[in-house]
């Protein structure tokens, strides 16, 4: 999964930090609002990449004493990060420069340049979004794209795959509004375009804080895992009951499992323990995610009664 998160955000980045010179350069070239939002927009989406390969890193990093289940979850944060950075560089500095236009309008000097510069750009951010969208597609498998994102548990690759989306719907606005700019001379649909393409960044940058906080907090391992889990443990002939399975993302490919079973009262110690050390390997055989288990020998009843006063 990191060596697929990693492709798509090295396309990303390589393509945003070149389209971002361009577009800067073309706006200080033509006096384009929306050029300049674009520019500020492929500048903040190559520092996002940046973050998002630092993230990784951190990630990685292997467990220790003081953080006994790794550091998986550094990547939910810098994935939140960067949902903070899109909305308030992105989007706020964009609707900033769209409504600053409209009170002081000025002259876009030269079309052409613009128009070279996006479509440019189109290519690139096609391309990038190209690669994010396949790696995507690869991970997600037979899952619908809605319930991959909400499902999904590395949040890199959906960041890219949102970036680029915005990206290049950004890009089509701009185009828009150079183009209706050009037909009517009213330099109002240049402003329009910038605030829009803030407008596109905040709801992107919405989505993705939403998506990341969740992961942060802390969701379960998916459905048919955990479901898995209890097939696998209800199956075997020494369980009465499987009380309860209660699964945690640590990060995107390390899972903590509990789990709460009623075993058969005529178990000895020894058979019991052998028995605890055969379901720990069968649980981790069903997904190399799950990394941790911990399972709990409770009658149904003591479960029951004290998951009744808890609530």
């Amino acid at each position: 999964m990191a060596g697929s998160s990693k492709k798509a955000i090295y396309a990303a980045l390589f393509g945003n930090a070149l389209i971002a010179v361009t577009k800067f350069a073309a706006a200080s070239y033509t006096g384009s609002a929306a050029m300049m939002s674009e520019g500020i927009h492929s500048l903040v989406d190559t520092g996002n990449q940046v973050l998002l390969l630092y993230g990784i890193k951190r990630a990685s990093r292997p467990a220790s004493a003081e953080f006994p289940f790794g550091h998986g979850k550094e990547i939910y944060f810098w994935s939140f990060v960067v949902a903070m950075l899109i909305f308030a560089l992105g989007g706020t500095v964009s609707i900033y420069k769209g409504w600053q236009h409209l009170a002081h309008p000025a002259e876009i000097s030269s079309l052409t340049i613009n128009y070279v510069v996006l479509g440019l750009a189109l290519v690139f951010e096609g391309a990038a979004l190209w690669v994010a969208f396949k790696e995507f597609n690869r991970s997600r498998g037979s899952r619908s794209i809605i319930e991959a994102i909400r499902r999904g548990k590395d949040p890199t690759l959906f960041v890219v795959v949102f970036e680029d989306s915005a990206a290049l719907l950004g890009l089509l606005i701009a185009l828009v509004g150079l183009i209706l700019y050009q037909l009517t001379g009213n330099l109002i649909f240049d402003g329009l375009a910038s605030i829009l393409i803030g407008v596109v960044l905040i709801l992107t940058a919405i989505a993705l804080a939403i998506e990341s906080k969740n992961l942060l907090i802390g969701e379960s391992a998916d459905p048919r895992i955990v479901a898995e889990i209890h097939e696998t443990v209800a199956a075997d002939s020494s369980v009465l009951s499987v009380n309860e399975v209660a699964t945690l993302h640590m990060g995107p490919e390390f899972i903590v499992a509990t789990l709460s079973i009623d075993f058969v009262d005529s178990m000895s110690a020894e058979e019991l323990e052998a028995t605890v050390t055969q379901l720990n390997g069968r649980i981790k055989a069903i997904d190399n995610r799950l990394q941790r288990v911990f399972i709990e020998a409770e009658r149904k009843e003591d479960h029951n009664s004290q998951n009744h006063r808890s609530e």
